[in-house]
């Protein structure tokens, strides 16, 4: 599966391209940092929320953190809940293991300073052998996202 084309467009604007690797190498945070030799906490991983209006929120978050429910309740201003992978695919065209924060309509993008600790950082980039190379500055400009800080 290649990198969809959407991913392609908005990494090639700001002179970024995407790594690819053999299909289903990177669904995980564990295989994603294996398959990329780098620390758990270096995969930048895209978690969408729907809020109780209907509003979707994406945080990417240090793949060795987990979301806090009560900073992220704050953050949205009412209990956010995750969603399934049916509803996941539907809002961002990426199936679990793929999901990204690139080429996004109607979705907030939140990206959280746990990623901050880090020189490089590694999202995916739509598909689940594949990642992209970043700084955490970058992230943030390249999917025009908001920090935040909702990972213990």
């Amino acid at each position: 599966m290649s990198i969809p084309e959407k991913v392609r467009a908005v990494l090639a604007s700001f002179g970024k391209e995407a790594l690819e690797f053999e299909p289903g190498s990177t669904p995980t945070v564990a295989s994603a940092a294996a398959r990329l030799g780098v620390e758990p906490g270096q995969i930048a991983k895209s978690l969408l929320f729907k809020g109780k209006q209907g509003d979707y929120h994406m945080v990417v978050c240090a793949g060795d953190k987990r979301i806090s429910s009560s900073r992220l309740k704050a953050l949205m201003g009412s209990k956010p809940g995750m969603t399934d992978p049916a509803e996941t695919q539907s809002v961002t065209g990426f199936l679990p293991g793929g999901v990204c924060p690139f080429g996004l309509s109607g979705v907030s993008i939140w990206i959280d300073r746990s990623l901050e600790a880090w020189p490089e950082v590694f999202p995916a980039a739509g598909t689940d052998g594949s990642a992209v190379r970043l700084e955490y500055a970058s992230l943030l400009e390249i999917t025009k996202g908001s920090a935040c800080s909702v990972a213990d």
